[in-house]
């Protein structure tokens, strides 16, 4: 499989299809397996290009601090290595952090972009309730399927849980063959989000940009979405009624079509 290397750093990534390249940016402990439905949604109108972030998968996972910024230079040097100059970009809680930073730290490297459930970090953003980043954060003597079915509880709602959903059955078997992320590198992630901070920076953004909010997030609340619209100029908005924090899995047909229809509309 192909890697970049960064420094010390070795950041791993795949590619599919072959046409206008589309970079979809993971959240916190997620990575390449995260977006398979939106690589077989997508891969027949765009090269897709996935990767791990650092502390995830089969990227280096170095015990020491870690920054948005810096994943945001690693973003583009996935880009480097698959030989795109620009691509759209798509970035999903973290990974809509990591998206603003590679939209300001590099922009000639995009020409649109998909912030989803995601916030611009600092005093400006509205947090969830510290229950919820605790019991996100605290994997202490669960297995890594206990983990998975706590996070759960925190990512989609009651109602896609009872479901009996064959995409939410699929999504935990990825999650249990993926590479098992060591605690401390959680933390390290976690950290790198308290420290971001792009809200006064965010206005210098200046290309399309759709924001996707979801009406049950627990985690980055909904609200944040009105504050990234209102900051970056001419931003649409978008909320997905009755969903959580896990748009591309709770509603992913609506999620799916919706970018591919922002990143196909040219005008």
């Amino acid at each position: 499989m192909p890697k970049t290397t960064f420094g010390a750093l070795r950041i791993h990534w795949e590619s599919f299809g072959k046409k206008e390249p589309l970079l979809l940016i993971s959240g916190v402990s997620g990575g390449t397996w995260s977006w398979k439905e939106s690589i077989e949604a997508w891969s027949l109108h765009f090269r897709v290009i996935v990767f791990d972030n650092i502390g995830a998968g089969r990227s280096s996972k170095p015990n020491r601090s870690y920054t948005i910024e810096e994943m945001a230079d690693h973003a583009a040097a996935v880009l480097d290595a698959a030989g795109v100059k620009q691509a759209g970009v798509v970035g999903l809680s973290m990974g809509g952090m990591i998206t603003q930073e590679l939209a300001l730290r590099h922009p000639d490297r995009v020409h649109r972009l998909v912030l989803g459930c995601t916030h611009c970090g600092g005093s400006k953003r509205i947090p969830p309730h510290p229950n919820v980043i605790q019991r996100f954060a605290n994997n202490k003597g669960l297995s890594p399927e206990e983990i998975i079915d706590k996070n759960l509880t925190l990512l989609v709602t009651p109602q896609f849980l009872r479901s009996g959903s064959g995409a939410l059955k699929r999504y935990k078997e990825r999650q249990l063959r993926a590479p098992l992320q060591p605690d401390y590198a959680l933390k390290r992630q976690l950290d790198a989000i308290g420290r971001f901070d792009a809200c006064e920076r965010i206005g210098n953004i200046q290309v399309p940009t759709l924001i996707l909010t979801a009406e049950h997030d627990i985690l980055v609340p909904p609200e944040n979405g009105r504050l990234l619209s209102i900051r970056i100029p001419g931003a649409a908005e978008k909320s997905f009624a009755g969903a959580g924090h896990l748009i591309y899995l709770e509603c992913a047909q609506n999620f799916h079509e919706t970018v591919m229809q922002f990143f196909r509309n040219k005008a």
